[in-house]
């Protein structure tokens, strides 16, 4: 059931955007309950940002060629164009401006999408040192906020 409660809050959230995103709908279209997707999810910007990720989640894994430099294009070219080219720009603008406002969109933003997101950079970062392509003494944290810190508002990211 939580499948179908994903799926039809990316569908829902991609054709409607956040302004026609509730939770009555998602539960309409999904099958569940209410009370289900409440016990799952703490608010409807929570809910909307899991959907988005479901659906934005294929085009941004993080590839790991060996080459660093080669998979930090893919990813920085991957994002830029989930951001600038499809529907889902214009979602996680909306998105970011309602986790201004709703500390559990927030919370899930930071522990959900941008965490695990910066995980994996991070990771990266720290393999293409340890193959001796990047010099030990970069911080790959620091690295990391380099890169992306100018896509993403500090308030998603921290």
């Amino acid at each position: 059931m939580r499948e179908e409660v994903l799926q039809a809050a990316g569908e829902l959230l991609f054709t409607e955007g956040m302004g026609g995103f509730t939770i009555d709908k998602v539960a309409a279209l999904s099958g569940a309950s209410k009370m289900t997707i409440y016990k799952w999810w703490p608010s409807k910007g929570a809910l909307a940002l899991d959907g988005y990720f479901r659906k934005v989640e294929p085009d941004l894994n993080f590839p790991d060629s060996g080459e660093i430099e080669r998979d930090l294009r893919a990813q920085m070219r991957a994002f830029l164009g989930v951001i600038r080219d499809t529907a889902a720009g214009a979602i996680i603008g909306e998105l970011i401006g309602q986790a201004q406002v709703d500390p559990e969109l927030k919370a899930a933003f930071l522990q959900r999408y941008s965490g695990p997101r910066r995980a994996l950079a991070v990771a990266a970062i720290r393999r293409a040192q340890e193959r001796g392509q990047l010099r030990a003494n970069v911080d790959p944290e620091v690295m990391v906020d380099q890169l992306w810190g100018r896509l993403l508002p500090p308030a998603t990211c921290a």
